[in-house]
């Protein structure tokens, strides 16, 4: 399949009192039309603020977003209100990202009339959406309050469907659910995408939901992205000692593995704030040597779609 996002040397920094905030430093990733391009790491790594930069909620400190070759930083206002309904996001938290003072039906309804849809078509269509993503009828005049956090979502996703979107950012769409109603989530997804021919960039700290999900995987730390892999592959060969490490703490529901003995991740999370040179993790890793705070570690590709940021390759 063609490429449809690609970022290059993407940078996104923040002044703070203490320096510069490195939150994504020199990223590049390609996602495939139709695939779900999955973001894995600890809270922190720069993983929400990549996905809003990659469709310009905010602005690149540096670098490039191609979208179908065209890159949208360099875009003026006209054009990128225009491609505006090509490029959604569904938020983490589907209470305090909807308007309170909004009915269902006015929520999903208010971005295609913005986008210049008539209202009674806007309305129309939302109401097959609410069908389409599980919403009955009946809750067209409630308001997100009186609905759980599953429910919510449902909205967030019928409200990112309305504009007829090619390309989502789902931030988190499921952590802030119960375990039930995350599968629900998950298959809806699931089930739009193939229907639609959706593209997800699927951000998440949930290894499980990533594996499930995700036809490729990023992983990041401190805003870097230190292996990309196949789904398939990434799990059964990890290379680089953070994703190995990340991997081995997910908890086994097998006593015959009680006494096993992962590789922890010891020691505090570095600050991104005027980070050291080279590896972000190396102050953590077991592997350590003086090639790892040298400069700057480049991804290398190790074949199949595999590579990885380490000097141990």
């Amino acid at each position: 399949m063609s490429v449809l996002v690609e970022t290059k040397n993407l940078k996104k920094y923040f002044s703070v009192e203490a320096g510069v905030l490195h939150a994504v430093d020199d990223v590049s990733i390609q996602i495939r039309e139709g695939e779900t391009f999955g973001i894995v790491g600890e809270s922190g790594c720069g993983k929400s603020t990549l996905g809003k930069t990659i469709i310009r909620l905010q602005e690149a400190t540096s670098g490039e977003v191609l979208y179908k070759g065209e890159n949208i930083h360099a875009l003026k206002r006209r054009k990128m209100k225009e491609l505006r309904r090509d490029l959604q996001i569904i938020f983490q938290d589907p209470y305090s990202s909807l308007n309170p003072r909004m009915n269902v039906l006015q929520i999903i309804t208010e971005p295609m009339v913005i986008a210049g849809l008539s209202g009674r078509e806007a309305v129309e269509k939302a109401k097959h959406l609410m069908e389409v993503v599980g919403l009955a009828a009946r809750l067209e005049g409630v308001f997100p309050h009186e609905l759980d956090g599953g429910r919510r979502q449902r909205i967030g996703i019928a409200r990112a469907l309305s504009v007829d979107p090619t390309f989502i950012v789902c931030d988190e769409p499921v952590s802030a659910l119960d375990v039930s109603i995350q599968a629900q989530i998950l298959n809806l997804m699931m089930d739009l995408q193939e229907q639609r021919n959706l593209t997800y960039l699927f951000i998440t700290h949930n290894l499980a939901v990533v594996r499930l999900i995700s036809d490729q995987i990023g992983v990041m730390y401190l805003g870097q992205c230190v292996e990309i892999a196949p789904t398939d592959e990434l799990f059964e060969r990890p290379l680089h000692p953070y994703t190995k490490a990340l991997l081995a703490s997910v908890p086994v529901a097998d006593l015959s593995m009680r006494h096993r003995q992962p590789e922890v991740i010891r020691g505090e999370i570095s600050s991104p704030v005027n980070p050291i040179p080279g590896c972000r993790f190396a102050p953590r890793c077991p592997y350590v040597t003086p090639l790892c705070t040298e400069g700057d570690i480049p991804l290398k590709d190790m074949g199949g779609g595999h590579s990885v940021a380490c000097t141990l390759y």
